[in-house]
């Protein structure tokens, strides 16, 4: 039986040979809704409560003091944004913790908390570029999703790790919680000099003071909040360097647990698979590499930015998976949680790649073994991107069918076409949000084919697709 490896999944083998995800959700949001002018975008469709869409962040700058023993963060985030329009007051998602101080451009402002809404009040309203500074302190908490599933600030032995998806930033960083809103990010992490401390994008300072480091990581790309991380506790650093298909060299840092290191394997595969998919997907679209391997019992990988986190056992083909995020889901984001199969289906196919070019079932064979399941299969409801309940956001259907609607595709348009599609669905949308038409769209440019039926049929269709 395969380790579990879905961002928030766990894989099963049954007894078709079939890698299926069980279907886990998130907690339902209690605030209110955010006021929104007519020309903001919609609030995200499957979590209306996160986020506040009157404005983009631009950069969070955040400032953590962290006690492993305790559990216990003191922390400043700074957050630069720009207002869509004249706002006298807007929203950050934070989940717990104790809020000391809010300032707005430098000046004391007025806040309140609803549920997880930190609602502010700013002395003059904003509009245009403006930054909000939140000073504040406690333990984070764990959060928990309603099939049982831990995310958010993830205690373990000796410290804690952040995974993300879909709403656990909130627990520890004050954000605009939602994917559609990308920022860059630079983390001052300050812990015991018996401790280590990874986060997303490169290490660009490590300076020890007495008994205390602060790290500092920058990620230059811009990212989701979901995506990000920080993990302290007893790690042994590896640090190499990979060559991207275009002559660069790729800075890869891994984090392991010294108590179970099981990162061997992993580090040492992971440069060919990044030739691997570089070669089918375009160049290698972020500053660095890497991975984290701790001991937080979560059951799960997840693909955090420039640096997934595993858990202990997890094997290439989660590496695999995790990694073709980089490119699908990362560096090309989903703007609507509804459109997750761009990410997860896009990984999966990866999985189906990989598998093929080492001795496995090629996609073609998958995808008969997997449309062979009978019409009553989970696989077959609900749609890729027509679930309504948070608990299927990473059910088998956005996973599996996610990734038979590109073989589907592929077999449409030949595979000429479809790598090219890919390759420019990377190249174009790079760094950016993007969406499902936008997605049918670029397919029918490169092929020069109505592919509309087809992508209704595969991802709006509740039930088995006929005629294929």
């Amino acid at each position: 039986m395969p380790f579990p490896i879905r961002s928030r999944g766990v894989a099963a083998l049954t007894a078709l040979g079939l890698l299926l995800a069980l279907a886990i959700g998130s907690v339902a949001q209690s605030a209110t809704q955010p006021s929104t002018a007519r020309t903001d975008p919609a609030p995200d469709t499957l979590f209306p409560n996160q986020g506040d869409p009157r404005y983009d962040v631009r950069s969070y700058r955040v400032r953590l003091h962290y006690a492993p023993e305790t559990n216990r963060l003191e922390a400043t985030a700074t957050i630069s944004a720009r207002a869509r329009h004249r706002l006298t007051t807007f929203d950050l998602d934070l989940e717990g913790m104790k809020v000391g101080d809010v300032r707005v451009d430098g000046r004391d402002a007025a806040w309140t908390r609803h549920g997880h809404k930190l609602v502010v009040r700013p002395t003059h309203a904003v509009d245009g570029t403006f930054t909000t500074t939140v000073e504040y302190a406690g333990v984070p908490r764990e959060h928990t999703d309603v099939d049982g599933s831990t995310e958010g600030w993830v205690r373990t032995p000796d410290g804690a790790v952040a995974l993300g998806e879909p709403v656990g930033a909130m627990t520890w960083l004050p954000s605009n919680n939602t994917p559609g809103d990308k920022a860059r990010y630079t983390f001052k992490v300050t812990a015991p000099s018996s401790v280590q401390v990874a986060a997303n994008g490169n290490l660009v300072a490590r300076i020890r003071h007495g008994n205390q480091t602060t790290w500092t990581w920058r990620a230059t790309d811009p990212m989701s909040t979901y995506l990000a991380t920080i993990a302290v506790g007893k790690f042994t650093i590896y640090k190499s360097r990979t060559k991207s298909i275009t002559g660069r060299r790729i800075p890869l840092w891994s984090f392991a647990d010294p108590t179970t290191d099981t990162s061997a394997t992993l580090r040492d595969v992971l440069p060919e698979v990044i030739r691997f998919e570089e070669k089918r997907f375009g160049a290698y679209p972020l500053a660095s590499a890497g991975m984290i391997i701790d001991n937080a019992r979560v059951g799960y990988a997840l693909e955090t930015q420039t640096r997934p986190f595993y858990p202990y056992g997890a094997g290439v083909t989660t590496l695999v998976h995790e990694m073709a995020h980089q490119w699908y889901g990362d560096s090309v984001t989903l703007r609507d949680w509804h459109d997750i199969w761009l990410a997860e289906g896009f990984a999966t196919y990866a999985e189906w790649l990989w598998g093929a070019a080492h001795g496995e079932a090629t996609p073609a064979v998958r995808f008969d073994r997997l449309y062979a399941t009978p019409a009553e299969n989970e696989l077959w409801h609900p749609a890729p991107t027509e679930f309504v309940d948070p608990a299927d956001l990473f059910g088998t259907p956005v996973y599996t069918r996610g990734a038979m609607t590109l073989q589907a595709l592929r077999e449409k348009v030949g595979g000429t076409d479809f790598f090219a599609i890919l390759k420019a669905w990377a190249k174009e949308h790079r760094h950016g949000n993007a969406r499902t038409a936008q997605f049918v769209a670029l397919a029918e440019r490169v092929s020069g084919e109505d592919l509309g039926t087809l992508f209704s049929d595969w991802l709006e269709l509740d039930g088995k697709p006929t005629g294929y």
